[in-house]
């Protein structure tokens, strides 16, 4: 009997993280929509079912314990294993010069984009590991990347947000250290650059669509056994630390 596979997709219930679950659940993958936001939740996987997509709700807010233990058991109620979880729940508030920016404002940005991603990984790793091919996408910014923060020079050097690049320069970093720990396990455990994608977070400023900026997700969620693991990449290949 063929297993099913299951994804997990946080902050899924619009832009990047909807269409990387709409992108997996066409090639198969019966999809879990995390969000915090019930009423929008419910919508997005309604959407999704109207496209013949087997697609389900499930309450998830990664900066609550209590909320992300609840989900990580209501789907080990549902399912044997997962086998894809995709952590895209972000956010970036703050757009001043970093010696304005709102302590609170930063801790609020890494409770989302870093301490939610530990905290969401370390809660679904039993599902996971129950899965023979397991895999972890982080969804990053090439905003994380010191090689680049550091060119002066660079095409998005202008872009110099305190928390939000640096949350995601964490998040590299914490993605190095999943896939260390869980390569002699089978996970392959990757970091994704979407590209300056339209989405809520920049106002819809972005040039790339979210079906665009989805697609390094859906590549990293759906890597063979011989693919990389512990790595930071783009639809171009890799992108520099």
């Amino acid at each position: 009997m063929t297993h099913k596979k299951t994804a997990l997709v946080t902050g899924a219930n619009k832009g990047i993280g909807l269409e990387i679950a709409r992108g997996l659940g066409r090639i198969g993958y019966t999809v879990w929509i995390g969000s915090r936001n019930e009423s929008r939740g419910e919508a997005a996987a309604e959407a999704l079912r109207r496209d013949d997509l087997d697609a389900r709700f499930l309450p998830l807010d990664v900066t609550d314990d209590r909320s992300v233990a609840a989900a990580a058991k209501t789907l080990g109620g549902e399912v044997d294993q997962l086998d894809v979880l995709v952590n895209n729940a972000g956010i970036s508030i703050g757009w001043g010069p970093p010696s304005e920016e709102a302590v609170t404002d930063v801790h609020a940005i890494y409770d989302v984009n870093v301490f939610g991603v530990i905290r969401t990984t370390q809660a679904f790793l039993p599902l996971l590991k129950k899965a023979s091919e397991p895999r972890i996408v982080m969804v990053s910014s090439s905003l994380g990347s010191l090689a680049w923060a550091s060119d002066f020079e660079a095409p998005m050097a202008k872009v110099n947000l305190l928390g939000y690049n640096s949350s995601k320069s964490a998040l590299n970093a914490v993605t190095v250290a999943f896939a260390k720990d869980l390569a002699p396990l089978g996970f392959k455990v990757n970091a994704g650059c979407p590209g300056y994608t339209a989405t809520d977070l920049n106002q819809h400023t972005g040039s790339r669509t979210p079906q665009q900026g989805a697609a390094i997700g859906i590549r990293l969620a759906t890597l063979p056994n011989d693919g990389p693991t512990g790595g930071f990449f783009d639809d171009d290949g890799t992108v520099a630390w």
